[in-house]
């Protein structure tokens, strides 16, 4: 007789045998697997323990624990063994091999030496030693069977666990506890917030109103001549508090003022701590003691705890720059007399520096925004703060890199000695800019106009000086002045400095008072790369021209008559 069975997996886990007549109708329950519901695995919740009746229970050692929830730890240190009990199984353990064979002391010291280990299970009978990083329900050993002995690895600043109050008694303490921390943090923070705030308030009304002198007076008193000194309150109600800006420097800003004389007031307010200190010492020992009508006159100084300022005559038409790059409109364009007049006045006040002062002064960052125009458009050299001065004894001198990208000379670039022909340069780049009425360096030309120095050396060649004019000019076409000019600038921006004209030369050329020979026409090797190395790294690229040419074989030395 043929017999079907049919097997039926339960919601509880177990496995429910059937045997069938044909027909298949149901006759008798054969078998359920396992027969004892605490086989099941997971039958209770971890760390509580499976009876015969289904009934879990926590072990009297965890009943401390509301949830029955030891603090397991998986650290090696900092932690201690707590014994669960003895007579117990773990339905996995039939399932795994044993972590090693020994006995219960060498067991525990396995699971205290591993990370890992949050619990063991240890048989006496066997001395097998089983070790876990986590556990779930456990269940009472079988009858006839020995069991295991278990613990669990916690924490030891938690080993005392056990004896804590349960309930709310325990979860009062705790919210009593985080409100007193709570609060005594918020005391602290606003206590630092008081002392913080008083500290900036004392400190502000000692900047503002400073009662003693500052460190730069021993400085400033070992010269003599210095300009008028002025009190930093004078200054604030001169500039109605800073409150028109009128230009940015590197190291601060400059701010219209108006004494109460009428006298209009250019103040520069030196920003950084640092750097801007040194600007100041420098600037004020330098143009405070020399006197020339196309350097920027320093009227005074401020010098009171940590404000730094420097007072010259206001220069009505600002710098250089806003109007032979900036401003595009048809009465904004300055005719050539005048451009040609900026330059001469430029360059009259470089040769000064260089030849007439006790000491040569380098100013080491000539450019258009350090050009200062008066209300009639006369030139004015300004901004000394990064001066070099030389003695008369010194031709080069090594010293830090300063200045401006796009008219710093070769010689800034190669960590090459520099002197009073790096100015020289500086002015060279300056002066064809005034020509041309553009940045030397343009991307938005045609290539073969972006960089003006390259596209000056290449119309030299073609003998076609007057393209690189500024085209919005109208000029005379019989005015010897404009090439000459041309000439002078790409004389000044040769890659040799030795071949670079002196400045009072180069007034002389300007003037008119001697020839002026042609340029190389050529770029040496060195300038080209110098320049591309300007296009790659500035939309202010600079050139030079290379030649064995000896300038000075062909230029006289003729010096400036004093200041004027």
């Amino acid at each position: 007789m043929n017999v079907t069975w049919a097997a039926k997996l339960g919601s509880d886990g177990a496995i429910v045998f059937y045997n069938l007549h044909q027909g298949r109708r149901v006759i008798a329950e054969a078998k359920k697997i396992p027969q004892n519901p605490c086989n099941i695995p997971e039958t209770c919740p971890p760390f509580m323990v499976c009876y015969f009746d289904t009934v879990c229970q926590c072990p009297k050692q965890l009943l401390a624990q509301n949830d029955c929830s030891p603090p397991i730890t998986s650290t090696c240190n900092s932690a201690d063994l707590l014994y669960v009990g003895e007579m117990l199984d773990y339905s996995v353990l039939e399932f795994v091999k044993p972590y090693m064979n020994a006995d219960i002391n060498a067991c525990k010291k396995a699971c205290m030496g591993t990370c890992s280990c949050s619990a063991l299970f240890f048989e006496n009978s066997t001395g097998n030693c089983f070790l876990f990083d986590q556990i779930g329900g456990l269940k009472r050993a079988e009858v006839g069977s020995s069991g295991f002995v278990s613990f669990l690895k916690v924490s030891r600043n938690e080993s005392g666990w056990q004896n804590h109050a349960k309930g709310s008694t325990n979860e009062a303490k705790h919210i009593i506890f985080l409100v007193i921390i709570v609060t005594a943090t918020i005391l602290v923070i606003a206590g630092l917030l008081y002392v913080g705030f008083y500290y900036y308030r004392r400190q502000k009304r000692l900047l503002e109103y400073p009662t003693e002198n500052s460190e730069d007076d021993t400085f400033l008193d070992s010269f003599s001549g210095m300009p008028v000194r002025y009190t930093y309150r004078e200054l604030c109600k001169a500039t109605k508090n800073f409150s028109i800006k009128v230009g940015q420097g590197g190291f601060g800003s400059v701010y219209q003022g108006e004494m109460p004389d009428g006298t209009q007031l250019a103040v520069k307010k030196l920003e950084s701590v640092g750097q801007g200190k040194k600007e100041f010492r420098a600037e004020v020992r330098i143009i405070g003691s020399i006197h020339h009508v196309h350097l920027v006159k320093l009227k005074g100084f401020c010098s009171e705890g940590v404000h730094r300022l420097l007072v010259y005559e206001f220069m009505g038409k600002r710098s250089l720059d806003k109007w032979i790059f900036k401003n595009k409109e048809e009465s904004s364009i300055l005719d050539w007399n005048t451009r040609f007049n900026i330059a001469m006045g430029t360059a009259k006040g470089l040769a000064y520096l260089h030849e007439e002062c006790e000491f040569k002064i380098v100013h080491c960052d000539i450019k258009p925004e350090n050009v200062l125009l008066d209300d009639n458009f006369n030139a004015k050299v300004s901004d000394f703060g990064m001066a070099k001065l030389m003695s008369r004894e010194e031709s080069l001198v090594y010293t830090t890199l300063r200045g401006t990208r796009g008219y710093l000379a070769p010689e800034w670039i190669t960590n090459n000695p520099i002197s009073e022909k790096s100015d020289v340069y500086s002015y060279g780049m300056v002066l064809l800019e005034i020509i041309g009425g553009r940045k030397s360096y343009d991307p938005g030309e045609i290539p073969e106009k972006a960089h003006l120095p390259s596209f000056a050396f290449k119309m030299l060649e073609e003998g076609n000086l007057k393209e690189i004019l500024d085209p919005k000019l109208v000029i005379n076409e019989n005015d010897e002045s404009i090439v000459s000019a041309i000439k002078v600038a790409l004389w000044c921006i040769q890659e040799e400095m030795r071949l670079r004209p002196p400045m009072t030369k180069v007034v002389q050329m300007l003037e008119g008072l001697c020839d002026v020979p042609q340029p190389p026409m050529s770029l040496g090797p060195g300038a080209r790369a110098y320049s591309g190395f300007l296009r790659w790294s500035s939309n202010e690229g600079t050139s030079s021209g290379l030649t064995e040419y000896n300038s000075d074989a062909l230029l006289s030395d003729i010096r400036l008559s004093g200041p004027r």
